[in-house]
């Protein structure tokens, strides 16, 4: 029997050069640009009929799941922070169109409670359900020292990381049917934190126990919704070169030798939105370049 497989993509390795931006970055403006797999996804109509929300779908992993899952027959509606994204959200509704479906874009600040409830009711007045909630957009700030941040940084970070995701959730919920899914972005920093980046590192770990917690209240309460959580190690997304300073050599300190690229993490989020992973919730899968999350 002859075994045929497929060769991984060849990704830049670091050293990166220098490439500063202000957050929360442009993917057109880093070297390299990311691969958000525009010319490598093959979707398999895993997902045909759904409808599915992206918060930070714009860029990063989550225009890659979104390109993904749009491959996959879903209809994709994507929330985003500001101005400066607006290019790259309507890079990232082409290609959905491209697939053949529908795109929403909501420009907007999920840390505001109302904001978040009118982007779940437009999503669902818009394309008439809600299958599947992805929690992804996350903020992030490197610091030397606890002294060096303030409480409004934290809080910043905590309102956009964990509160965001519960408002979300809340108005969600009652849209979602039985089998939905809600996937929510966690981190390798859940298991082996960054020292530098104190407030990300600590929403993250929260993250996974809201995800735990979370599955076991659904099935109990019983509305069957599946709640897993995806745990990237360093990806190459405009948050890098926007919010770390030493983004040249980032993704070094991973056994493979490099960052992700968002295309290698989308397909996660593909797998546990699909019947395939019907028996799965409550589960964080990590994407980590080899680092060990036990």
């Amino acid at each position: 029997m002859k075994v045929t497989t497929q060769k991984s993509p060849s990704y830049a390795q670091p050293p990166f050069k220098k490439q500063d931006q202000i957050v929360p970055g442009i993917s057109a403006k880093m070297d390299p640009v990311p691969d958000h797999g525009e010319k490598t996804y093959i979707g398999n109509n895993l997902l045909a009929g759904q409808v599915c929300l992206i918060t930070g779908g714009d860029s990063g992993i989550g225009k890659a799941t979104a390109i993904a899952m749009a491959r996959e027959g879903a209809d994709i509606a994507i929330i985003y922070l500001d101005e400066i994204e607006n290019e790259d959200a309507a890079d990232t509704a082409g290609w959905i169109e491209k697939a053949g479906q529908k795109a929403l874009l909501i420009r907007g600040d999920i840390r505001n409670e109302s904001f978040c409830q009118s982007a779940i009711q437009q999503t669902v007045e818009t394309f008439g359900r809600l299958d599947i909630l992805i929690n992804n957009a996350a903020y992030q700030m490197t610091y030397n020292s606890v002294t060096d941040i303030s409480a409004a940084e934290w809080n910043k970070t905590f309102e956009t990381n964990v509160s965001a995701m519960f408002y979300l959730t809340k108005y969600a919920k009652p849209h979602l049917p039985k089998g939905g899914n809600i996937i929510n972005t966690t981190s390798v920093n859940a298991y082996d934190p960054n020292p530098q980046l104190l407030p990300y590192a600590a929403t993250k770990a929260a993250i996974q126990n809201y995800t735990a917690s979370l599955a076991q209240q659904f099935f109990e309460d019983g509305s069957d919704i599946r709640v897993n959580a995806v745990a990237p190690g360093p990806v190459w997304t405009p948050l890098i070169p926007s919010t770390i300073p030493d983004h040249e050599k980032f993704g070094a300190n991973t056994p493979i030798g490099r960052p992700g690229q968002p295309a290698e993490i989308a397909p996660i989020y593909v797998f546990l939105a699909s019947s395939a992973a019907s028996y799965i919730s409550g589960a964080t899968i990590p994407a980590t370049g080899g680092r060990v999350t036990i």
